[in-house]
Parts: C-alpha cells; structure tokens; sequence
C-alpha cells in the first residue's frame, strides 16, 4: 500500500472526527455557562458559610466572656451575701446588748423610785414626829415582814423561764405581772407578745389572737409586731377562719 493510497483514505475520517455539528457545540457551552454557574454558586455558598463560622467564633468568644462576667458577679453576689450576713450578726448583737442595757437601765429606775418613796416616806414620818410628838414604836408581833418585789428583769426573765419550760399559766401570770408592775419596761412590749405565745401554745387561739392583737394597739412600732402580726393570721388558720387569716397573713 503506497502512502498517497494511506493519507487518501485516513484524512477524510479524521477530518470527520472533528467536525462537530452546530447543536452539539450549542450543547457544549451551555453545559460550559451551567458548570460556570454551580462554581459560582458554589463560591457563595462557601462565603456564606466563612462568614457563619466567624459569627459563629464570635458567638463562642461572647459567651466565654459572658460566662467569665457571671462568674465573676457570682463570685461578688456571694462576698455581698456573706458582707450582709456578717452584717446582720453585728446588727443583731448590738440589739441584744442594747436590750440588755435597757433592762440595766429599767432596774436602775426601779430602785431609784424605791429609794425616793423611801425617802418620802421617812419625811412623812419625821414631819409627823415633829408636829405630833413620838408615836409608841410598833411590837415585834404588829410588824410585817416586807415582801421583797423583783427588779424588772429578774421578774421578766423568771417569766420567760416558765414559758421556755412548758409553764404556760405560770408564764401568763409573770408577764402580766411585769406589765402591771412596769408598764414602761423596756421589755413591755415582749412581755405581752410571749403572753399571746403562751396562750397560743396552750391552744387557745382565741386569747392568743386578742394577745397578739394588744401589742399591735399598744406596741406598733415594736421590733415583735410583725411576729404578732403573722401569729394572728395563724390563730385563725387553726379555728378553720380562713378569710380572717388571708387578711392577716
């Protein structure tokens, strides 16, 4: 076989290989613009999501300091709280020295009254011996002993003892004893609260709301009110009155 014979029949098959039709071509750069159009999508999509995972780190590194800031007010929330508890420790312990002091005080009072009737007293017996002339001195038979009376916070102390031991009736007597004997003890206004207690662990509720209510009227502004106030609503939860407790507590 000769070349000529070769090429003549090898280029025109070649030649047919390559022409492509007009709707193949067609084809072709359209399939060209979709491939072009999904890597351009593409590329936006992996934008998007750079930008979603910044906002994301962003978020992350938020919450770290967001977490360290509540920590950090946590940490002072708990020094506050422990400040305000040392703080009440304080507060309570100059009140029970302060009560102490007016108990002191109260017995201090009561004495010097004693001292001053004394006093009187005797000015009334030597006026008398000065315009009367002696009077026979009384026989060892016509005298009477001389009842000792308590000091304020002896008798409120022996009264909050019976009551801290169960005595009830004997705790009712002694506070209203101490009221009656020193209505402007400093202990006045607890003296009647612990008598609205003794009635109220005595059951009583009735009496223990009439208790509670007199310190109220006659000791408003007594650090026990509040106490009395919340006991009443009590009282009436017990005797089943629930509108008068609602309206109490």
């Amino acid at each position: 076989m000769t070349s000529k014979f070769f090429f003549a029949i090898v280029i025109p098959f070649a030649l047919a290989a390559c022409i492509t039709s007009p709707a193949q071509m067609m084809k072709t750069q359209t399939d060209i613009n979709d491939l072009r159009a999904d890597v351009k999508t593409a590329k936006a999509g992996v934008e998007d999501l750079k930008k979603r995972l910044d906002a994301l780190e962003g978020n992350v590194k938020g919450t770290t300091v967001l977490q360290k800031s509540v920590a950090d007010h946590g940490v002072r929330f708990d020094q506050l709280a422990m400040d305000i508890q040392l703080l009440q420790g304080k507060v309570e312990e100059n009140n029970f020295r302060l009560s102490e002091l007016a108990q002191k005080l109260d017995d201090k009072t009561y004495k010097i009254s004693e001292l001053a009737a004394k006093v009187e007293e005797l000015e009334t017996k030597v006026k008398s011996l000065a315009e009367d002339g002696p009077v026979p001195a009384a026989s060892g038979k016509d005298k009477k002993p001389e009842s000792k009376s308590l000091d304020p916070s002896e008798a409120y102390r022996q009264a909050k003892a019976d009551y801290d031991k169960g005595n009830f009736d004997l705790a009712i007597s002694g506070f209203q004893n101490y009221i009656k004997q020193f209505p402007d003890g400093s202990q006045a206004d607890r003296a009647q609260y612990w008598i609205g207690e003794s009635y109220y662990s005595k059951k009583d509720f009735t009496k223990a709301i009439e208790a509670f209510s007199k310190v109220l009227r006659t000791y408003p502004k007594s650090d026990k009110a509040p106490a009395a106030l919340l006991k009443i609503g009590f009282s009436y939860l017990n005797e089943k009155n629930n509108a008068k407790a609602k309206e109490y507590l």
